[in-house]
C-alpha cells in the first residue's frame, strides 16, 4: 500500500463501507459530506483502484472494496487490542503470557509457575500449548510463543536457555514383569527386550540419551514402538508390548498397571530447560522468568 495512505483515509473508507451511505458516514465521523467524498476519492486515486460503485440510488462496494473492508476492520481491531495490551503490560504486572511445553513439564514445573504467577501477578493471563521441542523453538523465534519448556542441547543464539529441573530416568515395566524392583541389577538384563520410546523427532536429545543409557549397558535397544505421549507409552508397556525409559517425574498422575525402577546409579539425567527470545517485547515475560529462576541460581 502506498505510503501516501494515512490512517484517516482508512477511517473514512471504513465508515462509508459500513454505512454504504455518504451522508450517514459523514455524520458518524462529524465531517461534511463533500469533505468525506473528496477523501474517499483521493484514496481511490492513490490506490489506483475503485472501491465503491456509486449511483443516485445507492452506494456499493466493488470486489476490491469488499476485500479492503475486511482488511481495514482487522487493522483497527488489532490496533485496539494493542492499545489495551499496552495499558495492561506497561509495568509487567498485567498482560498475557504464551507458554509452550512438553508433557513432562506439566508434572511439576508449570503447575508451580502458574501458582506463583497467580499469587504474585494475578492480572497476568496465561495460555498453554503442548508442542514438540522443535515446534517450540520455532514458535519462540517467530514470536508465536513467549517462552517454552524443552529438552534440547542447544538453541539458536537469539534465544536464552536455562535449566529449570533436573530429573533422573526410570525404567518402566509391566506390573507383573518377572522381576521385583529390589532385584534390579543393571540395564544389561534387558538387552533382548523391545523398547518403546518417545519419537526422535519429538525429542532428539531424549532419544540420544536413551541410546547412550543402553549403549553404556553394552547393547543397542530394539525399538518396537514410538510415541509423543507418555500415556500411550505406558499403555503399550501395560499391555506387554515392550518396556520404556522415561524421566522419573512422568510417573506422577498416571494410574496404570506398570511399575517404575529409578535408575539412580547412571550418569544420564533428564534436563528440562526454559527458552525465551533475548530481544523480546513482553514486559510480563521478565517477571515470569525472574519468578521461575529465583530459587535455582
Amino acid at each position: 500500500m502506498s505510503n501516501q495512505i494515512e490512517l484517516r483515509h482508512l477511517s473514512y473508507f471504513l465508515a462509508v463501507a459500513q454505512e454504504l451511505h455518504f451522508r450517514k458516514a459523514a455524520e458518524k465521523l462529524f465531517i461534511s459530506q463533500p469533505g468525506l467524498s473528496r477523501q474517499v476519492k483521493q484514496m481511490e486515486e492513490i490506490l489506483e483502484t475503485q472501491l465503491f460503485e456509486r449511483n443516485k440510488k445507492k452506494v456499493g462496494l466493488t470486489p476490491a472494496g469488499h476485500y479492503l473492508k475486511k482488511e481495514v476492520e482487522y487493522i483497527f481491531s488489532h490496533l485496539e487490542k494493542v492499545e489495551r495490551q499496552l495499558k495492561m503490560v506497561g509495568d509487567g504486572n498485567s498482560g498475557e503470557l504464551r507458554i509452550g511445553f512438553l508433557g513432562s513439564a506439566m508434572q511439576q514445573v508449570i503447575p508451580e509457575l502458574l501458582l506463583g504467577l497467580k499469587e504474585q501477578y494475578p492480572k497476568v493471563k496465561t495460555s498453554l500449548e503442548e508442542l514438540s521441542n522443535v515446534a517450540q523453538v520455532d514458535a519462540v523465534l517467530k514470536d508465536k510463543l513467549d517462552m517454552g519448556f524443552v529438552r534440547v542441547s542447544r538453541v539458536p543464539n537469539t534465544l536464552e536457555m536455562k535449566t529449570v529441573f533436573t530429573d533422573t530416568f526410570s525404567l518402566v515395566l509391566p506390573e507383573r514383569y518377572p522381576m521385583l524392583t529390589r532385584e534390579f541389577d543393571g540395564m544389561q538384563r534387558f538387552a533382548n527386550e523391545d523398547f518403546i520410546l518417545f519419537s526422535q523427532a519429538y525429542s532428539p536429545l531424549y532419544y540420544e540419551t536413551i541410546m547412550s543409557i543402553c549403549q553404556d549397558a553394552g547393547f543397542a535397544p530394539k525399538i518396537s514402538h514410538k510415541s509423543v505421549h507418555a500415556h500411550t507409552i505406558f499403555k503399550l508397556v501395560e499391555n506387554h508390548m515392550g518396556i520404556a525409559i522415561v524421566p522419573t517425574s512422568l510417573q506422577n498422575g498416571f494410574q496404570m498397571r506398570v511399575k517404575f525402577v529409578e535408575l539412580k546409579d547412571i550418569p544420564q539425567r533428564a534436563e528440562l530447560s526454559v527458552i525465551w527470545k533475548k530481544e523480546h517485547t513482553n514486559p510480563v515475560l521478565k517477571n515470569c522468568i525472574d519468578l521461575l529462576l529465583e530459587d535455582k541460581f
